[in-house]
This record gives C-alpha cells, structure tokens and sequence, in this order.
C-alpha cells in the first residue's frame, strides 16, 4: 500500500527508479522529466518502505533552493519533521561534517567561511601587497578554486609547475592566500571539500563512522560534481556502494566552475553492476519547443542520446526574429511582453528573458521601463552580497571568530573611525612581524607609542565594542544583529533604503541559532534567490538552469555572444555554449522568442553580427519566422528573396569568426571597418596579438 502511495501519478520510468535499490543506480534524466520530484520520492520510499532511518540518507543537490524543495516534499511525504535529514548542497554537508570534526586537522570549529566576494577581497589585498596588478584578483580566484576544486594544493601545485612565469607568481599567491585563510580561521567553498576529502583520508576512524552513518546516497545534478565531491562520494561509499546519481549531460555547463563531465564515465566504471535508468518524458514543453531544443541538442555528438518526448499537444510555433539593432531587439521584447500581459494570457512572473552576457541586460532595462514594465535582474548582487548586508554580516563574524581578517577590513571603518591608511598599515605590519591576527594587532599597537592619543582611543573603542558584543548572551541571531544594528554606529551611516534591507535580514533571523543562520547566509548564492514577486525576470543563461517559465525570450544569437566570443575557440567551448543554449531553450513552457540584432553594442562599441551558428541546426518546421523590419536572411529562403539586403551584409568577415593567415595563424576577429574588399578588420593571433589587416592586401582564409 505504501510503495502504490509513493509511487502513485508517476510513469514507469519514474517508478522503476525509485523502486531499484539492489545496486548503484544512474538516473539519465532529461530537462522537465521530473528528476526533483523522483529524488523526493526516492528518499521517501526508502524510509517509509525499505525501514530506513531518514537522517542515514546522504543527499546532494545543487542549489540550496533545490535541498528546500527536496525538503518539503519529503516533509509532506513522510509527515515528519526533515530539519535533522542530510539534505544539503555538497559545501553545507561538508560544513556539517567539519564544524564536528576539524580539529583533528588542528582548525576550530569556529572558522569563518569566505564566499566569492570575501575570496575577491582578500586577493586584491594580496595582490596589493605583492606589487601585482590589481586587476587581475577574479581571474586568480577562479584559478584557485579551480586547483581546489581539483585536489590540488600550494604544495602539489609548486611542484608540478615550470617555476617560471605566472605561474610562478600565482603559486607565490596560492601559498600567501592560504597562509591568510589560516591566520583567520577561514574555510572557502572549495576548502570545505577538500578539507573533507583529507580528513577522511588521514583519519580513518572518522571516515569509518560516517560511512556507518549513512546507509544510502542521492546525488542529484550529478553531471555538475568537481573531481574534489567526486573522490568524497566514493570515500563514503566505498564500503557499500549503495547509491543512485541523477545526472543530465545536456545541462553540463558549468565547466568554468570545476565540474568534470568525465565523472559520469568513473562512475560507471567505479560502480560495477551500474543500473542505467532514463527519464526520457517530459512535462514541461510544448511539442514544437521540445523538437526545437532537440535539434539544437543533437550537434553535441558526445552525448549519451535520449529521445524526449511529451504528452503536450504541439502548442505555438517557435518565434524567430532578426533586427537591424540591438535597441530594436530590446523594444519588441518589451513591446511583445506589454501586448500578452494587456491581453490577460499571462502575469509580469511568467515571463523571462535570457542572455549570454549581463552587459546585455542595460538595453533591455532602459526598454522595459519606457513601457512602465516591472522587471528583476536574477544572478547580478544577490541579497546577501548586497554591501549594508555583507557589514553588518562582518561585525557578526569577527564577534564569533576574532581571527577573521577580511571582516576586520571590512568593518575598521564603518563607520569611519578615522583609521587611516597609514595607520592600518602599521596594524597589518604589526600582525605579519608577530604573527598576530589583526585584531590582536589592534590590541597590541594602540598600547605603544607610535600613534598619537586620538588614535589610541578610537582603536581602543573598537576593541572594547566588539570584544562587548561577543561577550554577551543572546537568544537568537536576530538578537544578536539587532544589537550590532544598533549599537555599532552604523545604521546612521545609511539610507532608508539600506535600511530596510537590514531590517529584512534581521527579520529572516528571528528564532535562528546564531551559527546555524551565518552558515545558512555564507553559503548562499546567486542561484538561490526566488522569484516570488510579480515583475518580469532577467538573467544570464548560467542562472536559468532549474528554472521554469511558460514564456521565454533569449536574446542576441549572434556570432561572438552566443557562442560567447571567448568560447570559439575549440571544440569543447562550442559544445558547452551550445549545451547553455540547450538549457535555455528547455526553460519554456509554452512560448518561445528567439532573437538577434546585426549591430550590437559590446564593449563600449557597436559592432556587425550575424546570426549564431546554432539557428541554423533547429527545426524550421517547428519554427515561425516573424516579419519584423528583416535585414538579414536568416528566415525562410523565399521570405528573404523579398528582401533587399543592407550593405554591410556583404562583409567578407564579421566580429567572432576565425581567419587563417599564412604566416601568423589562425586568430579571432575582434572588429571591422568597411565593406567588402575595402574591408579591413582587428584580428587577435595568440602568437602576436591584436593586428589590424587591410583584406585585399592580406591572403587570409575564413575558417
């Protein structure tokens, strides 16, 4: 009767995954298939049928927004409580694991965890410190969380490296950086896990008891696992292996951040006796956008193939439109969205539009507000990234945690306390000399004599300030900031606007535990704000995956935005801009526009396009190409014999396509003057950089 309850309103697929635990088990499931819905119900069925205990089951999903929806199912599903269950991202059960058990890697349980921009702060301040350009501090944070995120230490990277060039400094860099983290009693994202991975390794008797405590595994977006969580699974499981990975490598787009597609083959080869089970029947898309999304999909010739399908009826056509400008592109979306929401088909909240890159984001605000259209931008400042938030949050931890240096900096001046640069200075060499926090460096410097009397007290003042808050007792985590809020100084410092954003994070915080609501908030992302007002919503393609909406725009298929212009220059960097179209595409439920412009201002300069490569692979039958203004023949053959072609349609080259010269190489065209044979275009040899060419002097070849 049990299993019938669980497994009621599902199809055979769905069921026969949830049904099978005699083995490791692979879920291939496709966009819309009802892969959440099939973990939920998976985890359900093994407490309330197979007996076991709710909080045995490891499981890992991508986002926090995605643990909260696998929480209430479940919670609705077994009618109990799931605050105890292990139900998280990998970071959050990672800091679970280490806020008990890090001390035998000679940490506290206190540390602070640094997310991205805390990670930006504290390299620029090395950066600063090294004599570096500053400029370069995100590039260095990706590559550092990139060898992390790969196992890969200081130690290991110095001596896998030449010792010359940049990687030279930026081994310099990673020893510093970690040196900074440690002084603080500081963990990044990707410390989590590989701090994770070596505490089991090097501690036996911990891994022990926690493969004991856990008796079944669920990994959901399996396809976007690090080789870092990868090597975790196995260390857990490697007793048992009892679990089942829900993976889809059509959504495999976020190489950038350390996903390894190459775990979906170690899994099969690690897991002997694998089951492969695919969810191939989708509830989402109408017939017309899944053949559309189909076609795209199907140019990725690595794949493992599904043959999605739906019981929708074929719904409208595709919407296809080219215009002479970005400008116009950005008020027909505008102008489309007013029409349907005027004619009562649809709310502001169904509506989405989609773009490669967020500078695309400005022409579509200016549009959108000529029409008095409400609007947010998802995946841009989130939340808690916002500056009043990130400060108050700082105060909060370096109460908890004194070593917490990036806070310090943060908050030494907020409000200003007349530390200037040049006495900070003094502080941070007095901590480096001795080896000292900064706080503790505050504390041993304002009793010298090297600052004036003034200075003295302000420094004085700070310490007994938070050395007053962390000593007091406080109920919840609201008590707590409300007292920092108030008593700190810093509300005078803002706007009404800042401060109801305050006002909301002390709120949220009501009945919270302290720590448990700053772990919360430090591992929270861009991808998991919520769309719950009535306005339109805009976003990169990267953010919209897990996300639904029954109309959806994306903008600019053009050559150099999508594909992005960084990303044609091999095989797997086209494959992963097509697979983020794919994604895109299967967002749609009911409506889909796809659009582009012959001129597109990027960069501060307006540039010719032509249409992405990727129009050319989707089914024409499934589509309807509108009549807009048409300037370039992307539409049907006969509709373009009508039109009369614009000059600039005859350029032998475009921006974003590549050239083969006879002596320098193949290279990128980044910009074009002219017509023709007049032509004369910038082109970037990765031998020799940036040239610019007349082409009928230059035997160049288009490739």
């Amino acid at each position: 009767m049990l299993k019938e309850i669980l497994t009621n309103g599902l199809n055979p697929q769905q069921k026969e995954a949830i049904l099978y635990t005699k083995g490791p088990l692979l879920i291939s499931a496709g966009a819309g298939s009802g892969k959440t819905k099939v973990v939920a119900h998976k985890f359900s069925y093994l407490v309330k049928v197979k007996g076991l205990q709710a909080d045995s089951i490891f499981t890992v999903t991508f986002t926090n927004k995605a643990a909260e929806e696998v929480k209430t199912m479940v919670r609705n599903l077994l009618e109990k409580n799931t605050d105890s269950c292990w139900v998280g991202t990998i970071y959050s059960q990672c800091n679970r694991i280490l806020r008990k058990e890090i001390k035998v890697l000679g940490h506290t349980g206190s540390f602070s965890i640094y997310d991205e921009d805390d990670q930006c702060h504290l390299v620029r301040h090395i950066l600063k410190e090294f004599k570096i350009h500053e400029a370069l501090y995100k590039g260095i944070v990706s590559r550092i969380n990139s060898l992390k995120s790969s196992l890969v230490g200081p130690d290991k990277f110095l001596s896998s490296g030449d010792g010359f060039g940049f990687d030279e400094k930026l081994a310099k860099i990673y020893v510093r950086y970690e040196d900074e983290l440690r002084k603080s009693n500081a963990l990044d994202y990707d410390d989590l896990v590989m701090m994770t991975v070596k505490l089991f390794e090097k501690n036996p008797k911990v891994l022990k008891k926690y493969q004991g405590m856990f008796s079944y595994f669920l990994v959901d977006d399996f396809q976007d696992t690090t080789h870092a969580q990868y090597c975790l699974l196995k260390l857990l499981t490697s007793t048992h292996k009892r679990v089942c990975v829900v993976c889809d490598d059509d959504q495999f787009i976020y190489r950038v951040r350390g996903a390894d597609i190459h775990n979906m083959k170690s899994f099969e080869n690690d897991f002997p006796g694998m089951k492969l089970i695919k969810l191939e029947q989708t509830y989402r898309s109408t017939q017309n956008i899944l053949n559309v999304a189909g076609s795209v999909i199907a140019q990725d010739f690595g794949r493992k193939s599904k043959n999605m399908w739906t019981k929708r009826d074929e719904g409208e056509k595709v919407y296809c439109c080219w215009f002479p400008a970005y400008e116009e592109e950005a008020k027909y979306i505008a102008k489309v969205i007013k029409e349907q929401y005027l004619k009562g088909r649809y709310d502001y909240r169904d509506f989405a539009i989609f773009y490669r890159v967020n500078l695309q984001a400005r022409v579509l605000e200016d549009a959108l507000c000529r029409e008095g259209l409400p609007y947010r931008i998802f995946g841009n400042v989130s939340f808690y990234h916002r500056r009043e938030i990130k400060d108050i949050v700082a105060y909060m931890r370096l109460c908890l945690n004194r070593g917490d240096n990036v806070s310090l900096r943060r908050i030494i001046n907020c409000p200003s306390r007349g530390i200037n640069n040049v006495i900070f200075s003094k502080i941070e060499q007095e901590a480096k000399k001795k080896s000292l926090s900064l706080f503790d460096a505050i504390k041993t410097t304002s009793r010298t004599d090297g600052l004036n009397s003034a200075v003295k007290e302000k420094l004085t003042e700070f310490i007994k300030l938070i050395e007053n808050f962390s000593s007091l007792k406080y109920r919840s985590a609201a008590e707590m900031l409300r007292n920092l809020f108030d008593r700190s100084g810093y509300a005078k410092t803002l706007d009404e606007d800042r401060i109801r954003n305050v006002e909301e994070l002390i709120a949220s915080a009501d009945g919270r535990d302290i720590k448990d609501f700053l772990d919360q908030i430090s591992l929270c992302t861009s991808m998991d704000e919520t769309s719950k007002g009535n306005y339109i919503s805009l976003m990169a393609l990267h953010n919209a995956r897990g996300l639904e909406f029954p109309v959806v725009f994306i903008m600019g298929l053009e050559e150099g935005v999508l594909p992005y212009c960084m990303a044609i220059e091999g095989r797997d960097e086209i494959t992963e801009e097509l697979r983020l179209f794919y994604v895109g595409l299967t967002r749609a439920r009911d409506i889909l526009w796809l659009t582009g412009a012959s001129k597109r201002k990027l960069y501060a300069k307006v540039q010719d396009q032509e249409p992405s490569r990727f129009l050319k692979d989707i089914l024409k039958n499934c589509c309807k190409w509108v009549e807009v203004i048409t300037v370039y023949p992307v539409t049907k053959q006969e509709a373009s014999k009508k039109k009369v072609l614009p000059k600039h349609a005859f350029a032998l080259y475009s921006a974003g396509s590549r050239v083969k010269h006879p002596t320098w190489g193949v290279g990128v065209v980044r910009d074009c003057y002219g017509d023709g044979d007049d032509q004369k275009i910038t082109v970037n040899f990765p031998i020799i950089g940036l040239k610019r060419i007349a082409i009928k002097f230059v035997n160049l070849e288009r490739i």
